[in-house]
């Protein structure tokens, strides 16, 4: 893997590798990372192996090659602005709604607040990084508190502490380094979104690239909602007061427009918008527009007012921009309406149809691109990943993958390096086809029978992944039920790491969860031996984005299910499937408790996207194998 991603480096070709777990990819790629001439950008999706890299695989190998001469191993990290502390915001105080600078915060979260303050003031005297990650235990709220996004910050010329900003030393070390690690939404930020946020790189390597698309997804999703506005509009009075006119009331009239027309329109996917919404929408951008356009000139002195004024028209430029976003009607979007939930109002969203396009053009066709991850090939070769990146075209026009006739098609080639495990001989699949098709009122009582004796045959050491968060917690109920002496976990009764720390200290003991434990949780041993899986993880039916996806690849014609909702399940299942191996001494089973898997026509692509375990459908021989896996543990 090393030669190949050096070989890939110095002639500008793009690489996706397949690397399973195991095989020190990390490794895999950091050493010519490190050897190459230009500076190269490390992007991961999780903050797991962000701390991996730079805790422990970046220090062993600066140590390794010291000896080398000439060799510069400088790192950095960084992270997006909203992840550092701001010391302005912490020593000027919070903007109200009325943009009035509150010294101290109030109510429950008041002595939280303090907390974080103190902690970001001993960052700087010990000279810390400030990162969130870093911070006391808080909520999402509390940290915004102490923190600023982009449109929100002063500028480092002009805050009063931006010699001392966390984000600025942030940024200043990374240009002064050699290897950069950072995160895929800040990648597709500044590649894709035109941010500039990373200092200028020849080669990027994508870790866990099987997310990317995900990712960069997420990063050019927005939303809009009434109360967004309203807000907005709040915070614009005391700056705009003095113009013509009243444009922080305008806008907020047209927020109350927009809330009728969100009022009036069925959640889910918006492919014909209603005149009512879209002149709505119309209303909120050109008010929008206005009320930017009567903020007075900055005069260039700086004080507590500045951070008021920032943020307010922060906020307005984030209404502005969405509005006309979502005005636009573009057919390279897809718009929807989320559902209200509890005292959170109905909100809309809008997200790109698809992003090869995007990463071809803004990322692909300037730099050089090493995707690695355990699962790239699925169905049993790189061309669904790479036609969802752009690399690999297809032969449809209008496809949401790339054309067969685009001349900007970009050269690549695919590896896969194999894994140090023997699934063959450490792990069983097995498809419980003789269980009822699932349905859509969650788990009956055949599969939960089935749950309880697998776990029953093995006494614990159980991770169940569930489709949903009810499917979780009643499977959890009746293995609870049933089996009195384990210890049976279902996510949200504690945090992750919290539940992740008991399942690996008692061995009699089973954890049932949904996504974050698909892709998250890396328990070698004895601790995990089953991982049921109670479904084919398809995206939702009504699921705005996936569906929308589908449809675009049906009239481009091709197969929206195989290129959507199978690859989506593929991914997923042989990311759960990989919960059970982690080390060479690992034996366990992968139980899929839906019969499709065997009898569908789909099935034998799903099955080729997972490790080549030895597959059955008898239950009883796995009932077995589960008693002789239970006793050696023992």
């Amino acid at each position: 893997m090393a030669d190949e991603v050096a070989e890939a480096m110095s002639e500008g070709r793009h690489l996706l590798v397949q690397a399973g777990t195991g095989t020190g990819k990390s490794l895999g790629y950091l050493v010519p990372a490190m050897l190459h001439d230009k500076r190269v950008v490390v992007a991961t999706a999780t903050l797991a192996l962000q701390h991996q890299l730079v805790e422990r695989d970046l220090p062993r190998l600066v140590e390794a090659v010291k000896g080398v001469k000439g060799l510069d191993t400088s790192y950095a990290v960084l992270k997006g602005r909203s992840n550092y502390a701001c010391l302005h915001r912490i020593r000027a105080g919070v903007p109200d709604d009325q943009g009035t600078l509150v010294d101290v915060p109030t109510g429950s979260m008041a002595e939280k607040v303090l907390e974080l303050r103190a902690w970001a003031e001993e960052e700087t005297e010990a000279g810390g990084t400030g990162e969130r990650d870093n911070a006391p235990r808080h909520t999402d709220r509390e940290w915004r508190q102490v923190a600023v996004n982009h449109r929100e910050c002063l500028g480092a010329s002009k805050c009063p502490f931006g010699a001392e900003c966390f984000a600025e030393l942030a940024r200043e070390k990374a240009q002064r380094s050699h290897l950069i690690v950072t995160n895929h939404s800040l990648l597709a930020i500044d590649a894709i979104e035109d941010v500039p946020m990373i200092p200028d790189y020849d080669t990027v390597v994508i870790d866990e690239a099987h997310e990317l698309t995900a990712r960069v997804t997420q990063a050019a999703t927005d939303e809009l909602g009434a109360n967004d506005i309203e807000r907005a509009a709040r915070r614009a009075i005391r700056w705009t007061e003095s113009s013509a006119g009243d444009p922080a009331g305008d806008l907020e009239d047209a927020a109350g427009q927009l809330a009728e027309a969100i009022e009036a329109t069925t959640a889910g996917r918006i492919d014909n918008v209603s005149t009512q919404l879209a002149d709505a929408l119309v209303l909120v951008r050109d008010a929008a527009r206005a009320c930017l356009s009567a903020f007075p000139r900055e005069s260039g002195g700086e004080g507590e007012g500045d951070a008021g004024r920032t943020q307010a028209k922060g906020m307005i430029q984030e209404v502005f921009v969405n509005a006309e976003r979502m005005a636009a009607g573009s057919q390279a979007d897809v718009l929807w309406l989320g559902e209200a939930r509890d005292r959170f109002p109905a909100r809309l969203h809008v997200a790109p149809l698809q992003v090869w396009g995007p990463m071809r053009d803004k990322l692909l066709t300037d730099k050089t691109v090493i995707f690695t991850s355990a699962t790239l090939m699925l169905g049993g070769d790189f061309s669904a990943v790479a036609t969802s990146l752009g690399l690999k075209p297809t032969e449809r026009e209008g496809s949401i993958v790339a054309p067969a006739d685009d001349e900007t098609a970009l050269p690549w080639k695919g590896l896969d390096v194999g894994s140090p495990f023997d699934y063959g001989q450490q792990s069983i699949l097995y498809v419980a086809r003789h269980l009822p098709q699932p349905g859509r009122d969650g788990l009956g009582q055949a599969q939960l029978d089935e749950i309880c004796d697998l776990v029953d045959a093995l006494d614990g050491r159980t991770l169940g992944l569930f489709s949903s968060r009810r499917a979780a917690e009643t499977a959890a109920e009746a293995v609870r039920a049933k089996l009195p002496h384990l210890t049976t976990l279902a996510q949200g009764d504690a945090q992750l790491p919290e539940l992740a720390k008991q399942f690996v200290e008692d061995p009699h003991t089973c954890l049932f969860g949904t996504l974050s434990l698909w892709q998250g949780l890396d328990v070698p041993g004895n601790t995990c031996q089953l991982v049921i899986i109670d479904r084919i993880p398809f995206p939702r039916p009504d699921d705005p984005l996936m569906s929308a996806r589908a449809k675009a690849a049906d009239a481009s014609g091709g197969n929206g299910f195989m290129e959507v909702s199978a690859t989506h399940a593929a991914l997923l299942l042989a990311q759960g499937a990989g919960r059970l191996i982690r080390t060479t001494t690992d034996r366990g089973i992968v139980a899929v408790l839906d019969p499709r898997l065997e009898t569908a026509r789909y099935g034998r692509f799903l099955k080729a996207s997972l490790p080549p375990m030895w597959s059955t459908t008898d239950p009883a021989l796995v009932r077995q194998a589960l008693k002789r896996l239970g006793e050696t543990a023992s």
